[in-house]
Order: C-alpha cells, then sequence, then structure tokens
C-alpha cells in the first residue's frame, strides 16, 4: 500500500514542480515581480517533495527488496543491475535532487532581486526534476 501511495503521490510531485519550473522561467522571461503566489508554488513544490521523501523512505523500509537486501547483502545487490536501481539509485538519487529542492528554496529566499529568486528556482528545481525522472523506474511504474 505504501509503495502505491509513493508512486501516486510522484504524479503531484513531478505536476507541481513542472508548474514551478515553468512559473520561475516564465516570470524571468517576462521580468515581472515575484509575488505570493509564486512564493506558493515553490513552496508547494518543496512540500510535496518532502512529503515524497517521506513516503518514499517508509516504502522503502517495509519492502520485499529491503528484506532481500538485508537477507543477500550489499555485495550481491550491487552485482544486480535491478536491485541496484531499486535499492541504491532510486532512493540517492531522490534525497539528492530533494537536496536542491531546499537548497533552492532556501537560496531564492536570500535573493532580494525578482530575476534572481526566478532563476534559482528554475535552475535547482529543473536539475532536481531531471534527476528525479532519470530514476524513476518507469516499467514498474506504469504497471501498477
Amino acid at each position: 500500500m505504501t509503495k502505491m501511495i509513493h508512486s501516486y503521490w510522484a504524479y503531484i510531485v513531478l505536476i507541481l514542480l513542472i508548474f514551478a519550473i515553468v512559473n520561475a522561467v516564465m516570470g524571468l522571461n517576462s521580468k515581472k515581480e515575484f509575488t505570493a503566489k509564486d512564493l506558493k508554488i515553490s513552496l508547494f513544490a518543496l512540500i510535496t517533495s518532502h512529503i515524497q521523501l517521506v513516503i518514499g523512505f517508509i516504502a522503502y523500509y517495509t519492502s520485499d527488496y529491503y528484506l532481500t537486501m538485508r537477507s543477500a547483502g550489499m555485495g550481491e545487490v550491487m552485482k544486480n543491475s535491478d536491485l541496484r536501481k531499486v535499492l541504491v539509485e532510486h532512493p540517492l538519487v531522490g534525497i539528492i535532487a530533494i537536496t536542491l529542492i531546499t537548497i533552492g528554496f532556501s537560496k531564492h529566499k536570500k535573493k532580494t532581486i525578482a530575476a534572481d529568486k526566478f532563476k534559482t528556482i528554475a535552475v535547482f528545481y529543473g536539475i532536481a526534476l531531471l534527476l528525479i525522472l532519470s530514476r524513476i523506474p518507469w516499467s514498474q511504474w506504469f504497471s501498477n
């Protein structure tokens, strides 16, 4: 059940991340002021991504994959590309991506110029989105 929630919540995270990035790029290109609406969009993307991380941790530690890792050992996991992707690459890249989102949100708050705020959100959230997209287990995701 947790894995299913993690999969469906990912849609919300992706939609809000894309929306925050598009909003930031449009704000940067149109040279508009950074408003409370822009702050809320980037904040909602931040919050949903952190919720996704928590759900992911719960799914990770309650999964059959984790039990397999515990019994077979990390050496065997690293030799098996499918297990390595699910048990190492997916969670590690997710943590890095959410760290980038957090850093981007934190850095944008320190900026005083609207263009710098939009650029910071666009860059950090954009890199995070690319990382997330690179590690989604697409074959498993669409089979749910």
